[in-house]
């Protein structure tokens, strides 16, 4: 949605670079935006600790990934966006074909509601799961996307993705040193390419989110530890919810246990709220850090922390959505949206066994 080498006061729903703050102001509206610069600066309402002048760094020209064999990722061609049948009901933000304001509040729901996030989520895990078996070498991920996109339209759901403040398919495909919002184009996979599938769908009036890291082919010990220390960081995030924990939490327990074997927390894109909007309050932050707030009885949001073996700092690609490790490490990210209930948290992001 915007390139930018120098942000202020800025923190990224884990989607769209959307900010997570109260306001009811269109985008346009948030970001001072010059077309052609590669500077964005936004207003906030209110101070985010530790995420003031978060800097993003011109594209590198570096084509060889230091101490490594693997190259650095290039874009490649996309195809032109595909149709969605006119029956399915798409998200406000598609009809308007502008940026969303932002949500304020968060996403708590009645029964019904609870009942609707449940089958979004389980939509949203069954596409994941299926994508999850297309990954191999010589794939595009241009084809995951459009296996992506015609199972969700066949389900009578919206791909959430597509057309959401411009983006131009229907799931991010997110490789290697990606840290998040790949865009699939006609980049074919390679043989230890390690990828993230972002997935979410709009069934019913809710949306699921939820996304995972994939092994293509024969994967290095390196990267698959990697990976298997994000899922891990998700799974101990989500087993401390429950009505009344502080979300600060939810940070402090990734952030532990990434230090354990000297990975980095990236800070700049966080969870959200979730359901009847694709990014509302709260912002759940990955990172140690002090911001206030209560996990509340019913409500539904994401944790999505994103790992990386090197550099935490983001690079955005010329397409306004690509981004990357600034060193070209790889990174790793696992989603799941979450409802808090009397026991703790139900995951709702999952496939039934």
């Amino acid at each position: 949605m915007v390139g930018a080498s120098s942000l202020q006061s800025r923190i990224f729903s884990s989607f769209v670079g959307d900010c997570l703050v109260q306001s009811t102001q269109p985008l346009s509206q948030l970001f001072h935006y010059n077309p052609g610069r590669k500077h964005v600066s936004m207003q906030f309402s209110r101070s985010l600790s530790g995420l003031t002048n978060l800097l993003f760094s011109r594209r590198s020209n570096l084509d060889e990934v230091p101490n490594s064999k693997r190259k650095r990722l290039r874009p490649g061609k996309l195809s032109p966006r595909r149709p969605v049948p006119d029956h399915i009901k798409r998200p406000p933000y598609v009809k308007t074909r502008m940026a969303p304001g932002i949500a304020t509040g968060p996403e708590v729901h009645d029964l019904e509601g609870i009942e609707r996030m449940r089958a979004s989520g389980r939509l949203a895990a069954q596409v994941l799961n299926y994508a999850g078996t297309l990954v191999k070498p010589g794939i595009t991920t241009d084809e995951i996307d459009k296996a992506v996109h015609e199972m969700i339209i066949n389900n009578g759901a919206y791909p959430s993705p597509l057309g959401y403040g411009g983006f131009p398919k229907s799931v991010c495909t997110s490789v290697n040193e990606c840290i998040c919002h790949g865009i699939p184009d006609s980049r074919p996979l390679e043989d230890g390419d390690i990828i993230n599938i972002d997935v979410t769908v709009y069934l019913n009036g809710y949306h699921g989110d939820t996304s995972a890291t994939f092994f293509c082919g024969d994967v290095d010990e390196e990267a698959r530890k990697l990976v298997k220390v994000t899922k891990e960081c998700l799974d101990k995030a989500i087993a401390i919810c429950a009505p009344g924990v502080e979300f600060k939490k939810i940070g402090k327990t990734i952030h532990d246990h990434a230090d354990k074997f000297g990975y980095g927390v990236v800070r700049q894109f966080v969870g959200h709220g979730v359901g009847r909007v694709f990014h509302a309050d709260p912002p759940v932050q990955h990172f140690r850090n002090n911001d206030g707030g209560r996990m509340i009885l019913n409500q539904t949001f994401t944790i999505e922390p994103m790992l990386t073996m090197g550099n935490i700092n983001p690079v955005m690609w010329d397409d306004d959505w690509t981004v990357v490790t600034q060193d070209g490490s790889l990174s790793a990210q696992f989603e799941h949206t979450i409802l808090i209930t009397e026991d703790g948290a139900e995951i709702l992001t999952q496939c039934e066994a």
